[in-house]
Parts: structure tokens; sequence; C-alpha cells
């Protein structure tokens, strides 16, 4: 993913990446890219401000980052209908707390209402049926954005690490709500 954006970005990278965060290997992953990059003297220093996004029902590296841990612990009762963020414990929590300090970057957590709301803008402006963790990552970006956290002229790239149809349950009980 770390290479994709760079060549989709002509040789640069982005501003601002928001990861939807349960195991965290593609945050991992694109950190790891970068400094590949760099050292192939492809890029600069520069690197994207990393932000994992995550419930607020399971947000293990929420929690750490606001501790500024330099790992995880287990989340009791993780709950949240984004299955892909359910994730107690991430294996390489460490890895992902350390690319986003090393980054300036920042772990959010966002409620049920909040991501499955950002679905529906998806659906609405985009015509994408995203699954709840890529919502996940866009009401993080509408909360970032809102708090002067992301300024308008920034390039955000948002991974949407999955699709709604396999959340049609979740859909349903969204609307009837």
């Amino acid at each position: 993913m770390g290479y994709e954006l760079w060549e989709a970005f002509e040789g640069a990278l982005p501003d601002v990446i928001v990861y939807p965060t349960g195991g965290g290997v593609g945050l991992i992953a694109m950190w790891k890219a970068f400094e590949e990059l760099e050292a192939m003297s492809f890029t600069g220093r520069r690197r994207p401000r990393m932000i994992a996004a995550q419930a607020a029902g399971c947000a293990p590296i929420v929690r750490a980052f606001d501790r500024r841990a330099p790992a995880s612990e287990t989340w009791e009762h993780a709950a949240t209908v984004a299955a892909g963020l359910r994730v107690p414990k991430p294996l390489g929590d460490f890895l992902i707390l350390a690319d986003i300090y090393a980054s300036g970057g920042q772990a959010v957590a966002v409620d049920e209402g909040e991501l499955m709301a950002a679905c529906r803008d998806m659906a609405r402006l985009e015509g994408i049926l995203a699954a709840p963790e890529g919502g996940a990552g866009l009401a993080v970006i509408q909360r970032l954005v809102a708090r002067g956290q992301i300024a308008g002229g920034e390039s955000v790239v948002l991974f949407n690490t999955g699709s709604g149809y396999k959340y049609l349950e979740a859909w349903q009980a969204a609307l009837a709500g």
C-alpha cells in the first residue's frame, strides 16, 4: 500500500493517512514501505501523519496513545459492529504506536453512531458501500477537520478496508434505529 500511494502521488506521499486499525498490519507495512522508499532515495524524510481510527467499544491503541504508552493493554469486553476493529490486543501494537508517534500522528476512537453515519455519508456522497471500519476512518477525518487538526489544503488518504456487503445486518439495524 505504501508503494502504491507513492506511485499514485507521482513520487510523493500524502500529508495524512487514516487507517482503520484493528490488527494494524496495514499501517505498519506502509510505514516500512516509506522507510524503504527513503533508503532508496525515492523520497525524503517527510512522512505522512499516520492516524489510527478505532471504534470506541474497542480502542486499545487510542488508550495507549492517550497515555503515551509504548504498547497497549488488552481491551476488556470489546464490542463494535466493525469486526475488523474488534481486536482487543493487536500483536504489533508497539509498532503501530511507534509509527504513530514518529509521524506526529494520532489515534482516535469514534462511537457506533458516528461510524455508521459516516458510512451513510460515503454511500450518499461517493456511491461507496463502505464497511463500518471505513466509516470509522471517515468519522475520524470529520472530527479532526472540525478541530482544525487536518487543514483544508492537506492531502488525506482514507483506507476503506472492507465492503459494506459483509455487514448487511448492521445496515438493517442502523436503518431501523
